[in-house]
This record gives structure tokens, C-alpha cells and sequence, in this order.
């Protein structure tokens, strides 16, 4: 038979960073195996369910590039079967009504508590007569349908940890449909794994507890289970699970935040899983030819930021020109720095910026705070910048000679530049420093940044002469007596 393999999440919430990690590994199982990836929304909590919810779960898998092969499968859409399935057990002696209202079911798990005894259902509607189970019926009293977990045990092979068993004794008589006949997780799990053949469940570590109920509820029914393979937890740098006080943590969240799909999937896949060899940076067909779950770790993941920054930084450095402005384009135009007009008119010049500024950049967004000065008309000047390379004396009139000098440059090309600067230097005997952090700071308003004679060719004659104008009277005014 050959792979078939789902994610299914919940439409109560937008795709989170595990479950994402989670789809990337179906998806690379799938891919490696030549099978089929499914999506399957399960959306049975129709209270907490949202359509909108759907739509960003589509949008996250269609951001990181984990295209479906079947679904989005609905399970309201599919509400039919649950009872069919059920019917079947019911048959077969396998499962009971019950009719306990939510309210007696905390009241007694409450005395139990107090007693110091762990709760799990205590069969009170198994034991039921045949005139009390009439009586009620009689009486159009509500009822759920519980299976009736069997004596013994229960283990299977987990595809990570090996092999799992647990005491049957442990499970309670756990519910099939509720009241209104709509199906449990673990119900409406089984029912569609089988109806949709799937192969292979790949799923986080705090489903293991559920897979015994379904482990049970597959030889109940007589059909052959899955393979069940169960991916540890990923985890905040406190190693606490991961959740919002550590950050973004949906998937959609880092893609605002600018991280590239492809340094995210490769970070992501890192999470718990190695290449077996010392490589971090592996292409999805590298990724898809070599991935399999031998080399799945059964110990939680940390989930590093800065790794993440750092790795999103050597993607951005790699990426060609066009790609680049593409991808920090939409970055640029909500900050207001970039419109139609500019990309038309200086489309060449902006590669030449944001191909300047990209070694320094850890995410997408970094290029508006990097880069801002190129687009605006007046710099704000850093204030630990202007202690440091503007206070210095005599700093205002070097400025002024600099501006002098450029000002009469006919050729302003970086070389020329570059050239007339130290000349000058030389003949004010300084250092060249002495000119090129103030003037880094005239045109900038910041200490550091990039190589300055490529910045001063990008910013061009005019700018670059009225911003050391700017700064040699911000210089002069700062120095000036109080009057």
C-alpha cells in the first residue's frame, strides 16, 4: 500500500509552530515515499470552529510550501459516518449508553477527588437495569455512547519511542458521540484515518495518550491500525512548551516578522530530526531525498531564536537581486518608504540597496530599520552616535572640508570618493576615521552600517552634500553658548 499520510488540525486557532513542524515532517515522509499528503480540518467543535480560522491554516501551508495532494477534508462535512461506525459496535456488545448529565459527572468526580482516588468513569449506566434504561428512554433523557474499554492491556510500535503498552485498567469508558450524535476526537479520528486509508499518523508526543483509545477502538472494529509514530514536544528556551510568552508562535506570525519559508522549513525540520551528518543548510529536494524518521530524535527540541535569526540571515545573504527586492518589497511598501513610482523609476538603484544592506540583515524587516535613510529626506541622528563621532573637536570644520571637497568632485563615483577622502585626510593629518564614522553618521544617523564608499555611491552627490550640510550646522548648533 503505498504512503498515505494527513495533518488535522483544528479551525479553533491559527497553525501553530508545532503542528507546522509536524505537517513539514508528513509532508517530507510523503514526498520521500512518493505518497499522498492530506489535509483534513477537524472541525467538529462547531462553537469554537471559524472559517477564518480554515483560511489561515491554508495560507501557512501554502507559505511554507507544503502543497496538498488531497483536501481540505471537513469533518462536519462528514457527520454521516460517525453513527454508521457506531451502529457497528453497538452491534457487537462494545459500547453502552450513558446517560449522565455533565452536572452528576463533576459532582461524583468531585467526592472522588476528595478521597484522594484518581477519577475515570465509574460504569454507573453499564450497570444499569432493563426498567431503569426504559424509564429513561421513556422519558427522552439525553445519552451519550461510551465504549466499554476490555481487561488486559494495550501496546503498539511507535515509529520514534518503540515500542509503548499501557494497563487497560488506566483507560475509562471513554465517549464515542455525544448527545447530539456529533463524534468525539478519538471517535471521529479513527473513523476517517480508516475511511481515508491512512498509513501512517505523525503526530506530537501528546497524542501517545490518545492513540491506546484508538488502538482499542481499531480492534473493536476490526480494522487495521496505522502506524503510529509520535514526535517529542518542541520546546521555549526555558525549556517549558513552547507558547506565547516565548514569542510568535504561529506561523503566520514569523512570516510578518520576515523569515523566509525556506530558512523557516530548514530551521523547523532541524527540530528534532538530523541529516545524520554536520549540514544545517539542506534544499527541499535535498530535504525530501534524504528525510526519514530513523533519525527522528525521542527527546524535545529547543526552539532557538536566534539560531532561527541567525540561519533566516545566511538565506537572505544568498538571494539573488531580484528575489531579494521581492521578498522585502512588501516590507518596504507597508512602512511607507517604497510605492509604485520609485520601483518604476530607480527599480536598478533599490537592487543596489537592499543588495548593500542584506549581510546585515537577520530577517525581511530588518531592511526598513537598516535602510530607512536611503528613502527619507532627514536622518535622525543616533544619540550615542552623535556623542561618540560628533563631539569631538574640531569635528565640524574636517566635515566642512570633506563637504568642500566633494561638493567639487566632477566624477562622485565610489573610487573618486574614496579617493578624494583620504587624500584630505592626509592633508589635515588624521586618520581617516576621523571622516568616514562622522560622515557615516551625517548620512545615516547611525554609528555603524555598510561599507561607506558604497554607501556614499548609492546616496549620490546632491544627497550626500546636503546631509553634510545638515550635520555641520547640527554640529555648530550644539556647540554653540547658550545665549
Amino acid at each position: 500500500m503505498s504512503v498515505r499520510v494527513r495533518i488535522a488540525p483544528s479551525p479553533t486557532g491559527f497553525l501553530h509552530v508545532g503542528t507546522a513542524r509536524t505537517a513539514l515532517f508528513n509532508w517530507l515522509f510523503a514526498r520521500h515515499n512518493q505518497g499522498t499528503f492530506i489535509l483534513r480540518i477537524e472541525d467538529t467543535d462547531v462553537a469554537r470552529s471559524s472559517e477564518g480560522m480554515v483560511e489561515g491554516i491554508l495560507e501557512s501551508l501554502k507559505w511554507l510550501g507544503l502543497n496538498l495532494d488531497e483536501g481540505p477534508y471537513f469533518q462536519s462535512q462528514r457527520l454521516g459516518l460517525y453513527p454508521k461506525e457506531a451502529e457497528k459496535l453497538l452491534e457487537k456488545g462494545r459500547v453502552y449508553h450513558c446517560y449522565c448529565t455533565p452536572e452528576e459527572l463533576s459532582k461524583r468526580k468531585e467526592e472522588v477527588v476528595r478521597k484522594g482516588i484518581p477519577w475515570k468513569y465509574d460504569r454507573r449506566c453499564l450497570s444499569l437495569t432493563k426498567e431503569e434504561r426504559e424509564g429513561l428512554e421513556e422519558r427522552g433523557t439525553p445519552k451519550a455512547l461510551r465504549f466499554m474499554v476490555p481487561e488486559g492491556k494495550t501496546s503498539y510500535e511507535d515509529g520514534v519511542h518503540g515500542r509503548i503498552e499501557r494497563e487497560n485498567v488506566e483507560i475509562e469508558d471513554f465517549i464515542l458521540l455525544r448527545s447530539d450524535e456529533r463524534p468525539t476526537y478519538n471517535f471521529a479520528c479513527v473513523v476517517d484515518d480508516a475511511e481515508m486509508r491512512i498509513t501512517h499518523v505523525i503526530r506530537g508526543d501528546d497524542h501517545i495518550s490518545n492513540t491506546f483509545k484508538q488502538i482499542l477502538l481499531y480492534k473493536a472494529l476490526e480494522i487495521k491500525p496505522p502506524e503510529f509514530l509520535h514526535l517529542p514536544l518542541i520546546l521555549g528556551e526555558d525549556r517549558s512548551k513552547l507558547s506565547k510568552r516565548h514569542g510568535a508562535i504561529s506561523v503566520t506570525d514569523y512570516r510578518d516578522q520576515g523569515y523566509l519559508p525556506d530558512a523557516f522549513c530548514n530551521f523547523l525540520v532541524l527540530l528534532g530530526w538530523s541529516p545524520g551528518e554536520e549540514k544545517e543548510f539542506l534544499t527541499r529536494e535535498e530535504l525530501i531525498e534524504i528525510f526519514s524518521f530513523e533519525r527522528v530524535r525521542d527527546s524535545s527540541a529547543i526552539f532557538d531564536v536566534k539560531k532561527l535569526d541567525w540561519m533566516n540571515g545566511q538565506y537572505i545573504n544568498q538571494l539573488e537581486d531580484e528575489a531579494l527586492l521581492e521578498a522585502v518589497l512588501p516590507y518596504l511598501k507597508k512602512a511607507g518608504l517604497v510605492d509604485e513610482g520609485l520601483l518604476s523609476t530607480k527599480r536598478q538603484w533599490l537592487l543596489q540597496v537592499l543588495n548593500l544592506l542584506k549581510e546585515r540583515a537577520k530577517r525581511l524587516t530588518d531592511f526598513v530599520g537598516l535602510g530607512e535613510y536611503f528613502f527619507i529626506d532627514e536622518v535622525k541622528y543616533d544619540l550615542k552616535a552623535v556623542k561618540k563621532h560628533f563631539g569631538e573637536n574640531g569635528v565640524g570644520k574636517r566635515l566642512q572640508a570633506l563637504r568642500d571637497t566633494l561638493a567639487e568632485l566632477e566624477d562622485f563615483s565610489l573610487s573618486s570618493v574614496e579617493t578624494a577622502l583620504r587624500g584630505l585626510a592626509d592633508q589635515l593629518g588624521v586618520s581617516a576615521s576621523k571622516l568616514i564614522h562622522p560622515i557615516r553618521v551625517a548620512l545615516t544617523g547611525q554609528q555603524v552600517g555598510p561599507s561607506l564608499f558604497e554607501l556614499v555611491d548609492l546616496m549620490g552627490k546632491e544627497r550626500t552634500i546636503t546631509r553634510l550640510t545638515h550635520a555641520i550646522r547640527f554640529i555648530e548648533k550644539e556647540s554653540s553658548p547658550p545665549k
